[in-house]
């Protein structure tokens, strides 16, 4: 089992940026990928970003590439997403996730992120 705790979100204006952290606890953290997903009002969760268990890999959604950035310290059990040039279509509630296997196994309550026009 492992625990996800979520931080960073906020209120921004367009084109600003923020930085999303997610603290992992309990299991060993390089056992997991990591992802973020995010889930905007009346839409399904999506697909944002994700990173292989030793930070050489990523990939991200079309909507966000070349804007995000995902990372991870292993050394501090921490995933981040830098996101820049933030628009309105980017507010949602952003979630991390560890992956083991193929499947996303444990959650995060989730972050809010506001983008104003």
């Amino acid at each position: 089992q492992v625990q996800l705790v979520e931080s960073g979100g906020g209120l921004v204006q367009a084109g600003g940026s923020l930085r999303l952290s997610c603290a992992a606890s309990g299991r060993t953290f390089t056992d997991y990928a990591m992802g973020w997903f995010r889930q905007a009002p009346g839409k399904e969760r999506e697909f944002v970003a994700a990173i292989n268990r030793s930070g050489g890999s990523t990939n991200y959604a079309d909507s966000v590439k070349g804007r995000f950035t995902i990372s991870r310290d292993n050394a501090k059990n921490t995933v981040y997403l830098q996101m820049n040039s933030l628009k309105p279509e980017d507010t949602a509630v952003y979630y991390c996730a560890a992956r083991y296997a193929t499947t996303y196994r444990h959650w995060g309550q989730g972050t809010q992120v506001t983008v104003s026009s």
